[in-house]
């Protein structure tokens, strides 16, 4: 059975059913699987034929084994894939020679955490109806992470969902993927305040559970979620099957805010999956950019962007990537989050430890008019609408790319239509929305706003669970 462990070293090993329902470690780190399973090249490349699902079922297993049954875990899959809008599910789209996007908008919410969150969802359900256990999910959004995470729970028999997003900082599509929702379990609050805040809410929730009163557990849906990033590895395999891996290696570039998409792609790494480069590609909220390019840690105030699913300052998933670079010492680690977490000073990372990671990771930042030049540049090319977000990805590439005669993949994330504000700015008229959603804008919507104050949220979540 695999066993978790805590990047900061001080808290119990856990199973997997007990890290989905745990979030955040004791000690403040997060979890991360003790060892990771390692296939050969022969038996990734044994895969190649899989469709989406069966071949999710073989990376994700190993992760799973001992707490969700085999044949349980392949029923969710077809179900949570079933439901998408492309048959192939993360079809590949090319836009130059030897270069692509990966579309990861196919599910219900048009974004890439459908991948994820969908199966999260189920497997909660499935474990909680084992236990007989009811819990609530409280989680914070930019824009996408709200809208899966209330799809893929909203027919969970054991979960009401309370989402944070900021009041009127993410795109009306966004919002009213969110809001018109209908369930008794689904609760939006607008937090009159930015994402940071809404999120520093989510985690000092987590860190004092009084006002659930011992009677509900909190579960964490957003990318710390070790179900999330387990998910979403399994792109990464399915994309280079389809071009010739594991024979051959890829290239990817991924837009990226908290660092839990790419993290994913390392993973694919680690157990086996030929990666030759990972770019991290950013808006103005560069961070990690900074971090990979200067050496130097700094957190700058956020600012808004037209791609507002990377509008964050901080980057929780990297604390996962440096457990590694630190050799898996989690005291060290502790004491290097302890000065990161503190916004200070600019911290600097060891400079033997930062080059193991610059041998695969490449950045880039793109500003707003650089990322409408490419919207419009791709455009031109071939006639394909990238949204915001992957045109960041699509730049960074170019950019930074190593070797021009392997594939570059950029995740693409979301469907342009959820992004009005950037595809108009680009000069381009709104693409229709996908058939499920053409009532989109007529739905009744209900949202609750609050004031950026923990203990209102709070109060409101007490009210809601305990009615």
């Amino acid at each position: 059975m695999m066993k978790y462990i805590s990047t900061r070293g001080n808290a119990p090993e856990l199973t997997f059913e007990e890290v989905l329902l745990t979030g955040l470690a004791e000690d403040g780190g997060l979890y991360v699987p003790k060892e990771v399973p390692q296939y050969t090249l022969a038996e990734i490349e044994s895969w190649r034929d899989l469709p989406y699902a069966e071949l999710a079922h073989k990376v994700i297993y190993p992760f799973v084994e001992g707490c969700v049954d085999s044949a349980a875990l392949q029923t969710i899959l077809n179900e949570v894939y079933g439901g998408f809008g492309h048959k192939a599910v993360a079809p590949l789209q090319q836009i130059d020679h030897n270069e692509y996007v990966l579309e990861l908008f196919h599910g219900p919410t048009l974004a890439f955490k459908d991948f994820a969150l969908q199966t999260l969802g189920r497997l909660l359900d499935y474990v909680l109806e084992r236990r007989h256990e009811k819990v609530v999910i409280m989680g914070a959004t930019s824009g996408d992470t709200g809208s899966a995470a209330i799809e893929g729970t909203k027919a969970c028999k054991n979960v009401d969902i309370f989402i944070l997003h900021p009041h009127g900082k993410v795109s009306e599509v966004q919002r009213r993927q969110m809001t018109t929702v209908k369930g008794d379990n689904i609760y939006n609050i607008a937090i009159e305040g930015n994402f940071d805040q809404a999120q520093d809410m989510v985690k000092a929730s987590f860190g004092d559970q009084a006002f659930l009163k011992g009677e509900r557990k909190l579960v964490a849906v957003n990318s710390i979620n070790w179900a999330r990033i387990m998910s979403q590895i399994v792109y990464y395999f399915y994309s280079s099957l389809n071009l010739g891996g594991p024979l051959r290696p890829m290239a990817y570039s991924v837009p990226t805010g908290n660092f839990g998409d790419i993290f994913a792609g390392y993973m694919a790494k680690k157990m086996g999956l030929p990666v030759e480069q990972l770019v991290i590609a950013t808006n103005s909220n560069d961070v990690l950019h900074r971090l990979m390019s200067k050496n130097q840690y700094e957190v700058h105030p956020l600012q808004h962007t037209i791609t507002p699913s990377m509008d964050i300052a901080v980057s929780s998933n990297f604390e996962r990537l440096l457990f590694d670079l630190y050799d898996r010492d989690g005291a060290q680690l502790a004491e290097l989050m302890g000065r990161m977490n503190a916004k200070k000073d600019v911290v600097s990372l060891d400079e033997e430890k930062l080059a193991k990671a610059r041998a695969l990771f490449d950045s880039f930042a793109v500003n707003e008019d650089e990322t409408v030049k490419t919207m419009q540049d791709v455009f031109e090319e071939t006639g394909y609408l990238l949204d915001p977000h992957t045109a960041i990805g699509v730049k960074a590439a170019r950019e930074t790319r190593r070797n021009q005669n392997i594939p570059m993949i950029t995740l693409g994330t979301a469907h342009p239509v959820k992004f009005e504000d950037a595809v108009k700015r680009a000069g381009f008229e709104m693409p229709a929305l996908p058939h499920h959603l053409t009532d989109l804008m007529d739905r009744e919507e209900r949202v609750n706003v609050l004031p950026a104050d923990l203990e209102a949220v709070h109060k409101f979540i007490a009210e809601n669970t305990f009615k």
